[in-house]
């Protein structure tokens, strides 16, 4: 499992971290029931989310359990067979997510800056709970492999986010898939939990705040192919589009394998991680 020695040590430093802070006792019965400790029940996960830092020197982390992983800077992603990749542009026009759009529904994943001690995740599925029932959302809270999970109907798609906490990190994992296809046992959500155990983190050791988004930084291949789609636009938008659109360049896959990426998804305006959970990677 993941950072087990840094886990286990940030833990000592804090015994009650996971201690519940004292509610509001107007807070009605569905939202206490959703901090119950028997949620933070971490199961034995046979596998990740690793630490970089705690796999073998010198390893070449793009090479995973099951084919090859995608490397975006502060995470490594598994590629699931058959998936394509969708890349999320902010306004600036640096990359802000990558999604994997798979035959069941899109799986995002991120890292995020964290403290040493562990529970991070705990207060960002309350923050995207009560975000999320905001939006008119139904939500729940369900015990996964790696403690709760928070997920949520919405008018648009089934929603499911997991969160990992890791040493001075945590992964979320966004799942989005048709109303009735993002159940515990449905097959987008065994991929999802698939690509989570063989995922990578690599934190860095910048003095980031925490909950800050770790930087997504693209394969040079995807980013040429991007740079020459966004130029191409620009040419477009002017009157002068070139003849023949520039040479696109496939995202690689697993076992080496090329998968067409999507196009670039449109740019979105989003909050901190504390915002709007429907603009959090949730549409």
């Amino acid at each position: 499992m993941f950072g087990r020695r840094k886990k286990a040590e940030a833990e000592a430093d804090r015994p009650d971290f996971f201690e519940d802070a004292e509610t509001d006792a107007a807070e009605d019965d569905a939202d206490a029931a959703d901090y119950e400790d028997d949620y933070d029940a971490v199961t034995e996960v046979d596998g990740g989310p690793y630490d970089a830092d705690d796999l073998e020197s010198g390893a070449d982390l793009t090479v995973g359990e099951v084919g090859t992983r995608l490397d975006l800077g502060s995470v490594l992603v598994p590629m699931p067979q058959g998936a394509q990749l969708q890349v999320e542009m902010a306004p600036d026009g640096s990359p802000q997510a990558v999604h994997l759009v798979t035959q069941h529904g899109r799986i995002t994943v991120a890292a995020y800056a964290a403290p040493k001690s562990p529970g991070q995740w705990r207060e960002v599925a309350g923050d995207l709970a009560e975000s999320l029932r905001n939006d008119n959302a139904t939500v729940s809270v369900e015990s996964g492999p790696w403690g709760r999970e928070v997920f949520a109907v919405t008018p648009n798609a089934d929603l499911r986010f997991i969160g990992v906490d890791g040493y001075r990190w945590m992964v979320r994992c966004v799942v989005a898939g048709p109303s009735g296809g993002n159940t515990t046992d449905s097959e987008l959500v065994a991929t999802a939990r698939a690509i989570l155990r063989d995922t990578v983190v690599k934190r860095g050791n910048e003095p980031n705040p925490v909950r800050t988004p770790l930087p997504v930084v693209l394969p040079d291949a995807l980013a040429q192919q991007l740079a020459a789609a966004h130029q191409q636009q620009l040419a477009q938008q002017q009157g002068g589009a070139p003849q023949q659109p520039a040479p696109q360049q496939p995202a690689p896959g697993p076992q080496g394998e090329q998968q067409p990426p999507q196009a670039p998804a449109q740019p979105q305006q989003r909050r901190g991680e504390s915002g709007s959970a429907m603009q959090q990677l949730g549409r």
